[in-house]
């Protein structure tokens, strides 16, 4: 019999070759900008998209920066195609980093963002990213990140496709690394806003399970 737990339910495991295509809910993106983020203060600054995929946080992210820069390194039909890792960039060339990193690369994702944002890196994770002794050795214990912000309601991930009607048994939560913060790390919530914060058309052809 199929174990269907929520312990299994809440796995994401990829091959290693596999491009970790789960686009992020556009709601998602703008609780970063709404709630943990001050967007008034974003409106002038310019972001780096690395993990970009078909363009969900980064279609997001232009509302509230001057300028985003999207890359991937597969090909979506949406921002550059580059290798985030293996590429070059100048030490604070761009004021943030936001993305949704894939899972097996986001330690190299958070190291390689903190030398290229002059202001800061946020990166939406799977909440059980805290854990592991191997992970605090290699990242937290010499870049902990100064804010932790997770998420109350369930931010549904499919992949290869945005659906409102999905559900997850898996937690999610922004991780935030500011510089010039010199703060122990705070533990914070996104409070209940999917419904204030989604729009009709961030489902194309696909109805919302709200009524607007």
């Amino acid at each position: 019999m199929q174990n269907m737990s929520h312990a299994v339910m809440s796995q994401r495991v990829e091959p290693a070759d596999s491009p970790d295509d789960f686009p992020t809910p556009p709601w998602a993106t703008r609780a970063l900008l709404e709630h943990i983020i001050d967007h008034q203060d974003t409106k002038q600054m310019r972001c780096l998209e690395p993990a970009c995929g078909a363009g969900h946080m980064a279609k997001v992210l232009e509302h509230y920066f001057s300028e985003v820069q999207s890359s991937d390194a597969h090909d979506y039909g949406f921002g550059e195609v580059r290798d985030f890792l293996d590429s070059e960039y100048a030490q604070n060339e761009f004021d943030w980093v936001i993305t949704n990193p894939p899972f097996r690369l986001a330690e190299e994702f958070v190291i390689r963002s903190l030398d290229i944002a002059k202001r800061g890196v946020a990166m939406l994770v799977r909440s059980v990213f805290l854990e592991s002794v191997g992970r605090y050795n290699r990242l937290f214990q010499q870049y902990p990140p100064s804010l932790f912000a997770q998420f109350v309601e369930r931010v549904p991930m499919v992949r290869g496709r945005l659906d409102a009607k999905a559900t997850t048994a898996t937690g999610y939560a922004w991780l935030v690394w500011e510089h010039g913060n010199t703060n122990h790390p705070r533990v914070v919530w996104v409070p209940p806003c999917r419904r204030a914060l989604e729009r009709p058309d961030d489902y194309p052809n696909i109805q919302s399970r709200f009524t607007w």
